[in-house]
């Protein structure tokens, strides 16, 4: 067991200097082709952070194991929420911008309950199987797709200036960091999600409780990373659009990736995962209307650090 959990220390270790060296590597070489420090920092460093999510749960799909593809993005998108924005809001309260909560909010949400009724079809409604698709995993991809068209668009209206070209790499040095980054990712997550299944077995536990647990809290740790951070340099806003970011890209691009791969299925995943993975989404949305409008404040940050209590009490319990 003991080596199991080097191992699995190891894959996650690899996963996230892998993701790192990513990000470094393509924001080098974006800013060489001068493009926009909000898009280097939209796409390729909100997509960079869910690299280790990515990777898992792609693997994962590869594998045929929903519990480790599904459990990883329902897991990883609670602590986002709950845990990391939480954290985050305790240290230096967040203020929620107009764009925030009139797209990005909105949009979390509506991915989101989108998820829940796209997999646990049968469970709601009684009809079909608790199965996300691969016309689900398609649909989820075109809205990502349109999304990002639409974000990206959005961002090029309050461009005032290109970024300045990157002298600090050389072109071969950014695409070796590149490919090193995603080989790191690639084998890193292939064994630490062979790793972590063999630790369920051995300790008699169920994939899904591995995935929303020990693997979605260590996929996350870029987001959190990134959010203590920030709130320590008083980037409220980098925090906050690190994590609704993360979150959509989660739903849309990871599982409507792995689904395409290979229909996955949520007939493991409780209605308490669904129900708190939805109350996260929604308690964004009320805490920029409630306590001090339009901002994650401290008391905001203490009611989703106890949900996020209540229900790891819950998954210990049920175990």
């Amino acid at each position: 067991m003991i080596i199991n959990i080097i191992i699995l220390i190891a894959g996650l270790t690899m996963i996230l200097a892998g993701a790192e060296i990513l990000v470094e590597g393509s924001s080098s070489l974006a800013k060489r082709a001068r493009i926009s420090d909000f898009i280097i920092g939209f796409i390729i460093v909100g997509i960079g952070t869910s690299a280790p999510e990515m990777v898992v749960s792609f693997i994962g799909a590869i594998k045929g194991n929903a519990d480790i593809s599904v459990g990883n993005i329902i897991g990883s998108n609670i602590f986002n929420t709950l845990l990391v924005l939480g954290v985050t809001s305790l240290i230096f309260p967040i203020t929620i911008s107009r764009q925030n909560l009139r797209r990005d909010i909105p949009v979390n949400l509506f991915v989101t309950v989108l998820l829940i009724l796209l997999g646990m079809n049968k469970s709601i409604f009684g009809l079909g199987n608790n199965l996300l698709s691969r016309t689900d995993g398609i649909l989820l991809l075109l809205i990502f797709i349109v999304y990002i068209f639409y974000s990206v668009k959005q961002a090029r209206k309050v461009e005032s200036a290109p970024a300045s070209e990157s002298k600090d790499r050389t072109f071969k040095l950014s695409l070796f960091m590149i490919l090193a980054g995603l080989g790191a990712l690639i084998f890193g997550g292939k064994i630490f999600v062979d790793s972590a299944i063999k630790l369920a077995e051995m300790w008699k536990v169920s994939d899904k409780f591995i995935a929303i647990t020990i693997i979605s809290m260590g996929t996350s740790l870029p987001e959190l990373a990134t959010c203590i951070v920030a709130a320590t340099k008083k980037k409220d806003q980098l925090a906050l659009g690190n994590i609704l970011g993360s979150n959509v890209f989660n739903i849309l691009l990871i599982l409507g990736g792995s689904a395409i791969i290979h229909p996955l299925s949520f007939c493991d995943i409780h209605y308490m995962d669904a129900g708190v993975l939805l109350a996260s989404a929604i308690a964004i949305m009320a805490s920029a209307l409630t306590f001090k409008k339009n901002k994650l404040d401290r008391a905001d940050a203490v009611v989703f650090l106890i949900i996020e209590g209540f229900y790891l009490a819950w998954l210990t319990a049920t175990v």
